[in-house]
């Protein structure tokens, strides 16, 4: 059976990619170039972009906590799962700056994408009460599309449409596309990344990142690989 190949296209957004942005990754924008090009191309069947879209509210702010231990990409705190209503589960979780708050610039997309390719866009991370850096479910494993922490089922989505590869780009490397990549192979797709195409919050933990992807299923690949290659000529 041949491949029916979705791209998705995880969180190109103005807080993570332009310079002043409120959670730039470094070099976010040099992936860009390639990234449209994915999109232009037409061996893909399905096109997503995501975004975080979170309440000002959101638990992974920071600011939301009580000094002194609210220092952003510094302090931890210990999440509960309130989501599944299940608060003896906890999990450990990096305090961010305020970004991509619903409605203000640094939530939108790059004016730079060509989001006329785009077939979905997934908004994730709303519901204030958890983390969501998957664009398949929160940090829990949960899913709650149209409940508050994901606007859409992204793996029912998928599945409806026959999908069998997934190909991920975007930022960043170590969280979000790290985490949608694994639930992606979770989810029975195959799965594969190409690393010029991500950029990480913490650069030197890729090699790390690659190595966790491989053993949760996932293919790396590199721009120059014929796999990818092939994409462009389709």
């Amino acid at each position: 059976m041949s491949a029916v190949s979705a791209l998705i296209v995880v969180d190109m957004q103005n807080d993570f990619c332009l310079p002043k942005g409120a959670l730039a990754v470094e070099n976010a924008m040099e992936t860009l170039p390639l990234i449209n090009k994915l999109l232009d191309s037409d061996a893909f069947n399905y096109k997503v972009a995501t975004k975080d879209w979170h309440p000002q509210n959101h638990i992974s702010f920071a600011s939301n906590h009580p000094e002194p231990h609210n220092k952003p990409l510094e302090s931890f705190i210990d999440m509960k799962n309130i989501v599944a209503n299940k608060p003896h589960e906890t999990m450990r979780q990096r305090l961010w700056p305020v970004h991509c708050v619903q409605g203000t610039r640094g939530a939108e997309l790059l004016s730079e994408l060509h989001m006329d390719k785009v077939d979905l866009i997934v908004e994730k991370g709303t519901d204030e009460r958890v983390e969501m850096y998957s664009a398949f479910s929160d940090s829990f494993g949960n899913l709650t599309a149209g409940e508050g922490g994901v606007t859409h089922d992204l793996a029912g989505r998928l599945h409806e449409r026959g999908i069998t590869d997934v190909y991920c780009v975007g930022v960043a490397g170590d969280y979000c596309v790290n985490y949608t990549v694994l639930d992606a192979a979770k989810a029975g797709f195959k799965t594969f990344v190409i690393e010029q195409g991500q950029r990480c919050v913490d650069p030197g933990t890729w090699p790390d990142v690659k190595n966790g992807l491989q053993k949760g299923g996932a293919q790396v690949l590199s721009e120059d690989d014929e796999q990818v290659q092939r994409l462009f000529t389709s």
